[in-house]
């Protein structure tokens, strides 16, 4: 080959590299983002839900290009509701994957596995899907919540039945960080209407045997029950007590506010009351829920729940934050304009963050399940 020749293959060679160099930038993911949740166990239709919502809005800012000309690509990985797993993903996540935040874990332990490691690399959590106090207060640097606390709703359940006359009011909950924080909530608020718990009872994380409520619960002869526990418990739970007979009202908090959770309920569904952290999945008056509406229609056989639309504010949280760390967000940088954000408009409600200040929103409302299964406000 003379050199002529040999300057021509060398610059088609060139050409190829760049073409290929170019090709890959637009369709391999720049921005990783890492999860570790329940996505089997306890939690698994719930965590799906979740994660269904951040991927609606995800997958529609990447459709536009991504976030400063970088796509978005999250990483899942599924610890089985288990706090020591959840504490190995995060750090397979963070060292392994390399990501530049963590997004959209479940469970009170699991986030407190977690929170070590956060402050090791300097990484920063967004939308924890758990309202657990100890991620409030005191203001935890790395953690940027997306949702108001569990005690703040089970305070706002308590509030609800005082308003409707009921006075004995019983507590059942987890054996757990999680659950102490429900029944702290539920306390201040009988406490606020000089009430105490008509009785307390602590059900086994692993091993819950539901069938000992019953008797605890007809003695004090409990007219409702602020039920803090997992999705599959507490539908077990209320299956155990209709076995027996007739169930007290019950309430459950925001975790399980999910279709799955209902659909398991089955013909127990009916009447049970859950706390809510975003506005109706049908207030289409809110622009983001209309915003959610719009592109889960686009989606065949997508059905927007509550808990979708906890992953899908926490996803614009996310988002919002990338854009505002610039082209080359590292995670210091994610971290400190997340922290500046102030005011910034989901679509009917603000989210702002400081250094004295992590808990994003205080929106806590409440649903009932009807008869055709569906949440009603």
């Amino acid at each position: 080959m003379n050199c002529s020749g040999f300057a021509r293959v060398c610059f088609m060679a060139g050409l190829a590299c760049l073409a290929s160099l170019a090709f890959g930038s637009r369709v391999e993911a720049q921005i990783l983002i890492g999860q570790t949740a329940g996505f089997t166990g306890p939690v698994a239709s719930g965590v799906k839900e979740t994660t269904d919502g951040a991927k609606l809005y995800i997958d529609a800012v990447n459709a536009k290009g991504g976030v400063n000309g970088q796509k978005i690509e999250l990483i899942s990985l599924d610890d089985k509701f288990d706090p020591k797993l959840a504490a190995e993903n995060a750090k397979q996540l963070i060292e392994k994957n390399q990501v530049l935040a963590l997004f959209l874990n479940r469970g009170t332990p699991h986030t407190e596995a977690i929170i070590p490691l956060l402050e090791q690399f300097g990484i920063a959590l967004i939308g924890p899907s758990t309202g657990a106090m100890v991620l409030h207060q005191p203001v935890k640097k790395y953690i940027f919540n997306v949702r108001a606390t569990y005690q703040r709703e089970a305070e706002k359940a308590v509030e609800h039945l005082g308003t409707l006359g009921v006075r004995r009011i019983a507590v059942v909950h987890t054996d757990d960080s999680f659950g102490q924080d429900g029944l702290q909530g539920a306390v201040r608020g009988l406490t606020k209407l000089s009430l105490t718990p008509a009785v307390v009872l602590k059900t086994d994380r692993s091993k819950p045997d539901f069938s000992v409520l019953a008797a605890p619960l007809a003695k004090a002869q409990a007219q409702a029950i602020i039920w803090v526990g997992s999705g599959t418990h507490v539908v077990d739970g209320i299956k155990a007590l209709r076995a027996v007979g007739p169930v007290p009202q019950v309430v459950t908090l925001s975790n399980n506010a999910s279709a799955g959770f209902v659909k398991a309920l089955g013909t127990n569904a009916r009447g049970v009351i859950v706390t809510q952290v975003f506005p109706s999945e049908r207030a289409a008056a809110f622009p983001m829920v209309k915003e959610a509406q719009v592109l889960a229609n686009a989606k065949t056989g997508t059905t927007l729940s509550p808990a979708m639309l906890e992953g899908f504010a926490a996803a614009k949280v996310l988002v919002e934050g990338l854009q505002r760390a610039g082209k080359s967000p590292t995670r210091e940088r994610l971290r400190t304009a997340l922290e500046g954000m102030k005011n910034y408009n989901l679509g009917g409600l603000e989210v702002s963050y400081s250094p004295d200040d992590h808990t994003g929103l205080d929106f806590v409302d409440l649903s009932i399940v009807g008869a055709d299964g569906r949440f009603m406000r």
